[in-house]
């Protein structure tokens, strides 16, 4: 009897698996695992040969990607039509390395000789990261794992175990970021701007390489989750991306586990996928599905050596962004961009350092949490227009609407997320007297979150909202960049 028993329930269990087609019709019904809707803060890196040079010109007002160097600087030498990034890293070429200096050259200068994953690891899981995002492969193809499609493809040593570090630093860093308790995924660029299987014959690149590397990747790291890029070449019927997600959901061994984005062909971004990117931008609002805001902290995500420290946030910028994200359902992909010689730059530890230290005592109102009816309270006067469900670059500067401007401007009085029965007003200012909370119509308590246990505070409801009374702060809490309401309900 107990054999018949487990057989049913055997049989029960594979009978309710889901199969998915490799069609979007069908991968599309994947949900997207719930850990990641929970997790809403990553960090993001983007390390490889173009950290050698590490170099992009800042321009006033345009984003300047160093990891673009290779590209960069061959339209800079030969298209007569090059913009003034591509001019300006091309000429940075020859003035520094010379006319006649390969851009592969670098893969034998890209050393990493200090790079300590086991820091990485603790810096990540102290700045209150839940998972960690390294570039697998750039658009440049040199791959940071022992690929043995890189180099064969590229006819030359072309991945970090054959030259270079001489080492498996995404194998390394992968170990190290899993025992500090903090998932591990990786970005993959699809394509590869001068792979010559690429050039010359693209079917092929994506059935004898990009696929059998892709799956080599999944196969032996386990990811838990993967920034798909470099799409927008080709439709996803020519990547034959459906086709791979059905793998992916269905054989791999992350099958239950991966989260995906949405870029897997020209035709798929906010439409196919997994969950929604956008990038620098002001993200999304107003819908359900899964998203994913992903910045550096200066103009660039490579390290780039030319930025000063004019052009990175500052903590309390990349907090304040953090939490408007969240409050308006998204996660943020926080990037840095570490040396060629694998050292982190120190201003981006500190910046880590800083939004740790915040989410050590205000994380309750951050992981787990969903939108409120509104994401955020304004002061009275004119509310300035905002747009949102961009994919790439825009003007919006969430760290300017919460600072006054000018008479007669609102500015974000307080950021609302919710989880249970309790709703989070993370305030950017401390005013020291009463607040009103317009549209929360009960409260059974309010607190302060401190470090140690929240601080009850007096309060009265209204027909208007709820007045707090906020009193003097305790010394350790004031230079925090902002700070939190819990209003139990």
């Amino acid at each position: 009897m107990k054999r018949i028993l487990f057989m049913l329930l055997l049989l029960t269990r594979c009978l309710s698996a889901q199969t998915y087609e490799p069609t979007w019709e069908s991968v599309d019904k994947r949900p997207t695992p719930a850990w990641f809707s929970d997790a809403k803060f990553g960090i993001f890196i983007h390390w490889g040969t173009y950290s050698v040079p590490g170099y992009a010109p800042v321009l006033p007002g345009k984003l300047a990607y160093a990891e673009w160097y290779w590209h960069a600087m061959t339209n800079g030498k030969n298209d007569p039509k090059a913009n003034e990034i591509e001019k300006g890293t091309w000429a940075f070429h020859q003035r520094v390395y010379g006319t006649d200096y390969p851009y592969q050259n670098f893969a034998q200068k890209f050393h990493a000789e200090l790079f300590d994953p086991d820091h990485w690891a603790d810096l990540f899981a102290y700045s209150g990261a839940k998972y960690v995002v390294l570039t697998s492969k750039h658009h440049e193809g040199f791959a940071l794992w022992p690929s043995k499609e890189a180099s064969a493809t590229w006819g030359r040593p072309w991945n970090a175990v054959d030259t270079g570090p001489k080492r498996d630093v995404l194998g390394d860093l992968t170990d190290a970021v899993r025992r500090k308790g903090v998932r591990m995924g990786f970005y993959y660029s699809l394509y590869e701007w001068y792979n010559p299987l690429w050039l010359y014959d693209k079917p092929r690149y994506v059935r004898e390489h990009m696929f059998p590397q892709f799956k080599d990747l999944v196969t032996h790291y386990k990811p838990s989750f993967i920034f798909s890029d470099g799409e927008w070449e080709m439709t996803s019927a020519e990547w034959h991306s459906p086709e791979l997600l059905a793998w992916l959901y269905n054989e791999s061994p992350v099958k239950d586990e991966v989260v995906v984005n949405d870029r897997w062909g020209s035709d798929t971004r906010h439409k196919h996928g997994g969950y929604w990117t956008t990038e620098y931008t002001a993200g999304m609002s107003g819908i359900e599905h899964p998203w994913e805001e992903s910045r550096g902290m200066g103009f660039s995500y490579g390290y780039n050596r030319a930025e000063r420290v004019q052009h990175y946030r500052t903590g309390r910028e990349l907090v304040t962004i953090l939490v408007d994200t969240v409050s308006r359902g998204g996660n943020l992909l926080l990037d840095i961009g570490p040396e060629a010689d694998g050292t982190i730059p120190v201003i981006m530890e500190e910046r880590l350092n800083q939004i740790g230290d915040w989410l050590k005592i205000n994380g309750d109102a951050i992981y787990g949490t969903k939108p409120w009816k509104n994401t955020r309270q304004w002061s009275t006067g004119e509310v300035p227009k905002v747009e949102y469900n961009k994919e790439y670059s825009s003007a919006y500067d969430v760290t300017k609407l919460i600072e006054k401007s000018e008479p007669g401007k609102a500015v974000i009085e307080a950021f609302f997320t919710t989880k249970g029965n309790d709703l989070y007003a993370i305030l950017p200012h401390w005013s020291g007297r009463s607040l009103l909370l317009k549209d929360v119509a009960s409260a059974k308590a309010v607190s302060l979150l401190e470090s140690t246990s929240p601080a009850t505070l007096k309060f009265k409801v209204s027909k208007a909202g709820v007045a707090v009374d906020l009193p003097d702060l305790p010394e350790e809490l004031r230079a925090q960049p902002a700070w939190v309401l819990k209003i139990s309900q």
